[in-house]
C-alpha cells in the first residue's frame, strides 16, 4: 500500500496529459452546449471523488453540481431531475472497473430521465459504458512489475477519477466561456504541477504518519473531519483505514463534529482534521482546539498555515487552489492507514475472510451482479 502511494505522482504526470487529450474528443462543443447542471455519481471511492469534484464544477465551469451515491441518484433523485431542456442535465457516472451494478443502474436511469449520460471508466466494454452515450476512458497505467498481483486498498483509481473530474470541469468552463483559454491552460498546468506537490507532501508527511501510527496503536475508533472538497477526503481516508487495518473509522463534516462527535464518551478518540486552509480554515482551527481541550488525540492534515501549537501536523505542500487540494489531502491519511496495518500485522481487507463467502449470495457483497431496476 505504501509503495502504491509512492507511484501516485508519476501517475498524475501520465494521466493529466492523457485525459487532456481524451476529454475534448469525447465531450464536443455541440454535446456540451446545453449543459446547465451536473450530477456526479458513483460508489465507494468513486463517490468520494464525486464529492471532491463538486467545487471544481461550480468554480471552474460555473455550473451547479450535485454529487450523490449511485443508490441515491438512481433510485431516488433521477426520477425528479429538473427539466432544463435536451442535454441540460449532465450525468457523470464513475467506475474504474466499469462493472458496478448500482453505478450502471444510476447512469441508465439518469439517461432515461433525459440526462446526457457520460461514463468515466477504465473499462470501455463494461456494463457502465454500455449504458452511456459518451465514454471518457480513465484506464490507469499498470503498476511497476514488483507491485503486480498485489491486492491492496486502492489509491490509483481514486486519483485518476479525481483528475478526470477536474479536467472535465476545466473543459466545460472553457467551452462555456466561464474560463478564458489562458485560464483553462493554467488550470491544466496547475494539475500537472500537482505531481511535484504530491511528492513533497509524501516526503514531509510520511515520517509523521509513521510516528502517529505507532503512538496511537491502542486506538480502536478513528474520526476524520473535512469540509467542502475535503469531505470526500475524510470519507476516503476513513475507507482506507477500514480496508487496510479493519478499524472502526468514520468521516464527518467539520462543523457537524461539533454537533455530534464532540459528545462521544471515549475522550481520547484519535481525530484527524483535514483542511486545505481555504474557506473552512477558521472553523477547522476552532474544532482542533475544542477537540484537544476535551481530550481527543488530534492531528491536523493541512498546509503549514493550518499548524496548531502542540498538535501533530501532517503537512501538505501548498495547493494553488482549494478545489484541487484533495489530490494532496488524501495522502497523509492513506500513509497512516498503511503503517497501522503494518504495525498491527493486519492483512488488507481481512484477507476477505469473516463470512465473505460466495454461499448465500455473499461474495463481494454482490457489487457487480446485484439486481438492477429498470432493466
Amino acid at each position: 500500500m505504501h509503495q502504491q502511494v509512492d507511484t501516485l505522482p508519476d501517475l498524475v504526470r501520465v494521466m493529466v496529459d492523457r485525459l487532456t487529450a481524451v476529454i475534448p474528443t469525447a465531450l464536443s462543443p455541440a454535446l456540451c452546449a446545453n449543459v446547465r447542471r451536473v450530477f456526479v455519481t458513483g460508489c465507494g471511492d468513486s463517490h468520494h471523488a464525486a464529492l471532491n469534484g463538486e467545487l471544481a464544477f461550480e468554480q471552474l465551469a460555473g455550473l451547479p453540481c450535485e454529487p450523490m451515491t449511485a443508490m441515491q441518484f438512481g433510485r431516488y433523485a433521477a426520477r425528479f431531475l429538473p427539466d432544463p431542456g435536451p442535454g441540460g442535465n449532465l450525468v457523470l457516472a464513475i467506475s474504474v472497473s466499469g462493472q458496478v451494478s448500482r453505478t450502471a443502474e444510476a447512469l441508465a436511469l439518469g439517461r432515461k430521465a433525459g440526462g446526457l449520460a457520460v461514463a468515466l471508466t477504465g473499462n470501455p466494454a463494461g456494463a457502465l459504458a454500455q449504458e452511456a452515450e459518451v465514454v471518457v476512458e480513465t484506464a490507469v497505467p499498470p503498476l511497476p512489475d514488483e507491485l503486480q498481483g498485489l491486492i491492496v486498498p486502492g489509491t490509483r483509481s481514486y486519483v485518476a477519477s479525481q483528475l478526470a473530474l477536474y479536467l472535465t470541469a476545466v473543459h466545460l468552463g472553457e467551452l462555456r466561456g466561464h474560463l478564458t483559454h489562458r485560464a483553462a491552460r493554467q488550470a491544466r498546468q496547475t494539475l500537472a504541477n500537482m505531481a511535484d506537490a504530491m511528492e513533497a507532501t509524501i516526503a514531509r508527511s510520511d515520517p509523521i504518519a509513521q510516528q502517529l501510527a505507532a503512538d496511537w496503536l491502542d486506538g480502536r475508533e478513528f474520526v476524520f473531519c473535512g469540509a467542502g472538497p475535503n469531505l470526500g477526503t475524510a470519507l476516503f481516508s476513513a475507507a482506507k483505514l477500514i480496508e487496510a487495518a479493519g478499524d472502526t473509522a468514520v468521516a464527518q463534516d467539520t462543523e457537524e463534529w461539533a454537533h455530534l462527535q464532540y459528545f462521544g464518551k471515549q475522550a481520547d478518540t484519535p481525530t484527524f482534521v483535514i483542511s486545505a486552509g481555504g474557506w473552512d480554515a477558521s472553523r477547522a482551527r476552532e474544532v482542533v482546539t475544542a477537540a484537544a481541550h476535551i481530550g481527543r488525540r488530534v492531528a491536523v492534515i493541512g498546509p503549514d498555515e493550518m499548524k496548531v501549537t502542540a498538535v501533530p501536523h501532517l503537512p501538505l505542500a501548498d495547493s494553488p487552489d482549494e478545489c484541487f487540494s484533495p489530490l494532496l489531502a488524501c495522502l497523509p491519511g492513506t500513509l497512516f492507514a498503511a503503517y497501522r496495518a503494518q504495525f498491527l500485522g493486519e492483512p488488507y481487507f481481512r484477507a476477505f475472510g469473516g463470512g465473505r463467502s460466495i454461499q448465500g449470495g455473499g461474495g463481494i457483497s454482490r457489487i457487480r451482479d446485484s439486481e438492477r431496476i429498470g432493466d
